[in-house]
This record gives structure tokens, C-alpha cells and sequence, in this order.
């Protein structure tokens, strides 16, 4: 059912209570106006007949009944006169007052009042004196219909009136309803024009305000998406470009290692067995060809601490913790006043690692030693490894100046670029790193990967 057609519904039955109310209150005054109109008649009739039966007593019945006869129809009375052996003898003639019509029995029966009877007795007869509403009650049940039938035509009118006012008064609320099945169809451009109505001008306005705000949500999250699918196109390129970094890093240090290695190697020798040849023929030369093999082991020696910056090369022969053993050396070697603790318990065949992740917890390490040293001046380095199931957590932990104030506790990467670069890589890989205050001083690094166990054969 419509708005329109509901409202009207409620009015018609407002209406129809009103009607009703009236009508029972005015079927209420008109039974008490009939019942006073035929009380008071035959009141008067009876002080009438009282009177007149003292008077014609002596002269017998034949003079009551000519007086009767003169009299004739006594309003809202019915008389009758009897002889001494109850014979009838007169009787009121019917009204002559709207003939041949009376009020419904139904309708009677509700506003009749009780009935009155009163007998007068004389000598020789007896006068019967009885109440007759019908004449009152013909006049009250016409003034009754005419009253209902004035009362469905004002329905009528109030509801045709009421109808039409409101099919004018929700006429905008029909253009509402459009504008949101276009907006429900996808159109987000639909906007109200200015509705008439206090009410329907307030939700117009608010309509189009909400349309607005909802194109500006749209294109919000289609730029979020737009920005979200550049981000992984662009984490997705640096994996890659990661990935031919450190193709090229091996590479070069291979060549480092395999040719140029070799090469210095070999110019060294040579330089020695000249040294030796010409030393008694020429003391010069043979000053030039120690210098010669001289810088020669100091290229040798530099490339070779070269090498494990680029790429860990014991990492691919011997695995992760030959390489981190083989960090660890470097480090004591290069700060002798730095006290280093290694507790390294991945057992070879108990966890599935790959290549990617065990790069990855090597460059934690090395970029975690680098900091402490460089940025922390830490004197005391821990590094714990562990396979704990299905996953493998590389901690280290120093007793440098460590993060403070209100980075005391945060994730790894909002800091240094190394350490963004090495939080990226590790979210790539599926893990979590964190770098946060140690209990005492200093920071703690910690890397999470997952791993698979391996069976034993």
C-alpha cells in the first residue's frame, strides 16, 4: 500500500469515528427529545381527559363519546373508550402527520421511550389513554438519514480532498524514489532538482550532499586501488631488480674471486721469481719487483674483503651458518675491542630453507652488525639462530646506544633505508622483523621466516 493511499485510509477512519460519534450523540438527544415531546402530550391529554370524564360522568358515555368524536387525533396519544361491558366503542383516528410511513422497527426499538398507559374509569365506561411515539420517531429517524447521508458525502468530499492533497504533497517523493533506483542501478551522477515542501526541500538537499560524498568515497577508492596496484607493480619491480642486483653481485664477485683472483695471484708470483732473478744482476729492479708483488698481496687482500660485501659466496657452497661463522670472523678480525657471542643451532636437514631466505637472514645479520658498530658503538654483539619448527628466527642483540625517545619500540624499517629495504624483503618472503630496545641498553633485531621440516631419510 502506497503513503498516499495510507494516509488516506487513516483520515477516512478518523472521519468515520467522527461521524459515528456524532450520530450516536445526536440518536442520543433525539431519544431523549422524543421521549419528553410524548411524555409532555400525554401528559396533557390525560389532565384533559381527567377533567372531562368528571364532567360528562352524569350524562353517561354517549356524551364522552360525541366529545371524543369532536376532539379528534390528540398528538402522541392513542385513545380509547370502552363501555361498562369493555366494549369498544371509540378509538383514535391515525395521523393524518406523514400517512402511510413509520420509522424501522430496529430504529424503534432504539429510541422509542417505554410506553405509557393510563385508564380512566366512570360510571358506565372506561377511557384507555395510551403514549404513541411513531409520528415522533418517523420525524427523528428522517432527520437521521438525512443527517447520515450529509455525513458520507462530507467523507466523501473530506476524501477526495485529503486524497488529492496528498498525491500533491508526496508528488516529490516520487522523483526521490527515481533518483535512488538510478542511484541503486549505478549512476552516481543523478542529482534532485530543488523539490517543493519544507520537508521534501530538506531531503532533496540531503540526498544530493550524500551523492556527493559518495563519488568522492568512489573516486577515493578507486585511487586507493590505482595506488595499491602501483605499490605492487613497484614492490614487485624492486624483487626484481633485488634479484639482478645480487645476479650481478655474484657475478662480479665470482670474477673477483675466479679471474682476477688469479690474475693478482699470478702477478704476484711472477713478480717474486723476477725479484729473485735480478737481485744480484740489478738491485733496482729487484726493489721494483718486491713492490710490485708487494701491492700486488694488498690488491689481493682488499678484493678479498670486497668479495663477502657483494655476495657471501660460503653462503651458496656451505649454507647459512658456515656464512654467518664466516660474517662473525670477519668482524672480530676487523674490531678487535669487540666482544662477539654466536649460538647458531639450525642443524643441516632438520628445516627447508632456500636460497632467498637464507640470503636474507645473512644480510639482516650483516646489516645489523654494521648498525650496532657504526650507529649504536657497541662493544658486545650476540647473534642467536634458531629453527624452531616451522619457522627460523635470527635475533641480534648489542649493548650500543639502541633506539630511544618515541622509537623506542617500532617496526624494523622506520628508520634507516637499510633497514627498510631489509623489512621489505622479509614481508616478500612471508616473515616479520622487528627492531626494538634491549632489556638492559643497547637494541635487539629480530627476523622471523617460515620454514618447512624436512624428513629424515
Amino acid at each position: 500500500m502506497t503513503l498516499r493511499l495510507k494516509i488516506n485510509a487513516i483520515v477516512s477512519l478518523l472521519t468515520l469515528l467522527f461521524v459515528a460519534t456524532m450520530l450516536a450523540l445526536e440518536l442520543r438527544t433525539m431519544h431523549a427529545s422524543v421521549q419528553e415531546e410524548v411524555i409532555a402530550a400525554n401528559r396533557v391529554a390525560v389532565q384533559l381527559l381527567n377533567r372531562t370524564a368528571r364532567l360528562y360522568a352524569t350524562q353517561g358515555t354517549p356524551a364522552m363519546l360525541l366529545f371524543l368524536q369532536g376532539v379528534g387525533r390528540v398528538r402522541s396519544t392513542d385513545i380509547t373508550l370502552l363501555d361498562a361491558q369493555e366494549r369498544l366503542l371509540y378509538r383514535s383516528p391515525p395521523s393524518a402527520y406523514k400517512a402511510g410511513r413509520d420509522a424501522p422497527r430496529w430504529f424503534a426499538s432504539l429510541a422509542a421511550p417505554p410506553p405509557m398507559q393510563l385508564s380512566i374509569d366512570f360510571p358506565d365506561g372506561k377511557l384507555i389513554v395510551r403514549s404513541n411515539a411513531s409520528r415522533a420517531l418517523l420525524d427523528v429517524w428522517d432527520d437521521s438519514v438525512l443527517l447520515t447521508a450529509s455525513a458520507l458525502g462530507l467523507l466523501l468530499i473530506v476524501n477526495a480532498g485529503v486524497f488529492w492533497l496528498v498525491g500533491r504533497a508526496t508528488r516529490p517523493f516520487a522523483d526521490i524514489v527515481a533518483a535512488l533506483d538510478q542511484l541503486q542501478s549505478g549512476r552516481f551522477d543523478v542529482t534532485l532538482r530543488p523539490l517543493p515542501g519544507t520537508e521534501a526541500a530538506a531531503i532533496g538537499t540531503a540526498f544530493n550532499r550524500m551523492v556527493g560524498m559518495l563519488r568522492q568515497h568512489i573516486e577515493t577508492e578507486r585511487r586507493a586501488v590505482r595506488a595499491e596496484s602501483r605499490l605492487s607493480e613497484s614492490r614487485a619491480l624492486g624483487r626484481w631488480v633485488d634479484q639482478r642486483i645480487e645476479q650481478e653481485r655474484r657475478l662480479i664477485a665470482r670474477e673477483l674471486h675466479d679471474e682476477l683472483g688469479q690474475s693478482v695471484t699470478a702477478i704476484r708470483s711472477m713478480a717474486l721469481s723476477i725479484a729473485q732473478r735480478v737481485q744480484a744482476l740489478d738491485a733496482q729492479a729487484g726493489q721494483a719487483a718486491r713492490l710490485i708483488a708487494t701491492e700486488s698481496a694488498r690488491l689481493y687482500t682488499a678484493m678479498h674483503g670486497m668479495i663477502p660485501r657483494l655476495t657471501p659466496l660460503v653462503l651458496d657452497r656451505f649454507g647459512l651458518v658456515a656464512a654467518l661463522e664466516d660474517l662473525l670472523e670477519r668482524t672480530r678480525s676487523s674490531h678487535e675491542g669487540v666482544e662477539i657471542e654466536a649460538q647458531l643451532d639450525l642443524e643441516p636437514g632438520r628445516v627447508a630453507l632456500d636460497a632467498d631466505q637464507a640470503l636474507v637472514l645473512y644480510r639482516a645479520a650483516q646489516e645489523g652488525i654494521t648498525n650496532a658498530l657504526r650507529h649504536g658503538q657497541a662493544r658486545r654483539i650476540a647473534l642467536a639462530l634458531r629453527g624452531d619448527g616451522p619457522a627460523i628466527e635470527l635475533t641480534l642483540t648489542d649493548d650500543g646506544r639502541g633506539p630511544s625517545g618515541p622509537d623506542a619500540s617500532r617496526p624494523a624499517g622506520a628508520g634507516h633505508y637499510g633497514l627498510r629495504w631489509l623489512a621489505e624483503r622479509v614481508e616478500s618472503l612471508g616473515g616479520a622483523l622487528r627492531l626494538e630496545a634491549a632489556i638492559a641498553s643497547g637494541a635487539r633485531l629480530t627476523v622471523r621466516l617460515p620454514a618447512g621440516a624436512v624428513q629424515e631419510p
